[in-house]
């Protein structure tokens, strides 16, 4: 693939717009992914609403970016259309980074891609990333109607060549002779090299994402962030961060490999509540994956809830990789996470039936860090 170009892309701490510098006595920075989940009795226009107030509590309290995941045919998660979701906090916030976590490239042309983040650039300076992924953020029959192809493998393995040319696209310097030389993403650079044109010197910074080795490989080759799905592949953390860490070839984006992790974790004001919250994140999975994905259920069903013994299986299992208890249990949770895995930052995900208890999570391990507080 080609070189990864790219100079002033953001507004981090350091000019780049990716590293960040820890709040409070949070062991690195603290992010948040948001799902922006659906629960029994409530709709996706409440559910998007709490995304906003998600958004906001965090920026308030120190917390480095709020991110969207995309999803496809599952009813307890609204978050389809990243793009869309980001324009309307972005128009709620000042100063959280927003992204995505992430928009899965092959579902897209990459052209498109370009104009939509190219749009979310122009409408939150400086403070957007891409996060890009190569799964369909969904089951087989839902990704080929989205491709309108059944070759679904193809669209994989194309993901450095989609890559490359959607990166290509942000710059706006497809070479001479190419077929895309006279196609532009606007907005975008093309626009400062118009007659009267000004662009911002910005855009938005690309991230891979994984669950495996494939991107945390290919992310360390081309000198790019990378972002791993710790929250269900945790058995692949570690071995995925060192070959993105072995793999890292400085880049004019990167002089040295960045890594966050998605972690799920959720506190309460005691462990019991915080119990009763995350299984019905975990009986949700159930459901997944036997092929009945439905809306969040409620703690009182979850609690109710008859498991056979395979399913009680899994849900200890999931449960041992969610983050849960009291604010001081969690924080104990997640130095341990930092500590052994080295991650760069840790971007949380709190799953539960409703926002209230989200955005108490957020606020409580807040607190249990000393985040500051501009609410």
């Amino acid at each position: 693939m080609d070189e990864i170009r790219g100079g002033n892309t953001g507004d981090g701490t350091d000019g780049d717009g990716i590293r960040a510098t820890a709040a409070g006595t949070a062991p690195v920075p603290l992010s948040v992914l948001d799902l922006v989940t659906v629960g029994q009795g409530r709709t996706a226009t409440q559910a998007l609403r709490t995304g906003v107030e998600i958004a906001k509590l965090t920026e308030s309290r120190g917390f480095h970016r709020y991110w969207v995941a995309e999803h496809h045919s599952m009813p307890g998660v609204a978050s389809s259309s990243p793009a869309v979701i980001l324009a309307h906090i972005a128009a709620h916030t000042d100063r959280i980074r927003l992204g995505s976590g992430g928009v899965m490239l092959p579902n897209h042309a990459p052209l498109v891609i370009a104009e939509q983040f190219g749009t979310l650039e122009a409408m939150a300076p400086g403070r957007v990333d891409l996060g890009l992924g190569r799964a369909p953020g969904t089951d087989g029959a839902t990704a080929a109607a989205l491709r309108r192809s059944d070759r679904l493998n193809e669209g994989a393995d194309d993901f450095p060549q989609q890559l490359s040319e959607l990166i290509r696209f942000l710059d706006d310097d497809f070479p001479d002779g190419h077929p895309y030389a006279r196609i532009h993403a606007v907005p975008g650079p093309v626009q400062a090299t118009a007659p009267g044109g000004v662009q911002s010197a910005h855009r938005p910074p690309v991230w891979l994402l994984g669950s495996s080795g494939f991107s945390a490989r290919l992310a360390g080759t081309l000198g790019l962030p990378f972002a791993f799905a710790h929250h269900f592949s945790a058995q692949n953390t570690i071995p995925a961060l060192d070959l993105y860490r072995q793999s890292f070839r400085p880049s004019a984006v990167l002089d040295a490999p960045y890594a966050l992790i998605g972690v799920s974790a959720l506190a309460a004001d005691d462990e019991r509540e915080a119990r009763r919250q995350v299984l019905t994140g975990a009986l949700s999975m159930v459901r997944l994956r036997t092929g009945r994905p439905g809306l969040i259920p409620s703690p009182e069903e979850a609690a109710a809830y008859d498991f056979s013994p395979m399913e009680r299986e899994f849900v200890d299992g999931w449960l041992s990789n969610v983050i849960h208890g009291t604010p001081d249990e969690v924080r104990t949770g997640l130095d341990d996470l930092a500590k052994r895995t080295g991650a760069d930052e840790l971007m949380i995900t709190a799953n539960a039936h409703g926002g209230d208890a989200r955005l108490r999570s957020y606020e409580l391990i807040a607190d249990a860090y000393g985040l500051p507080n501009e609410g």
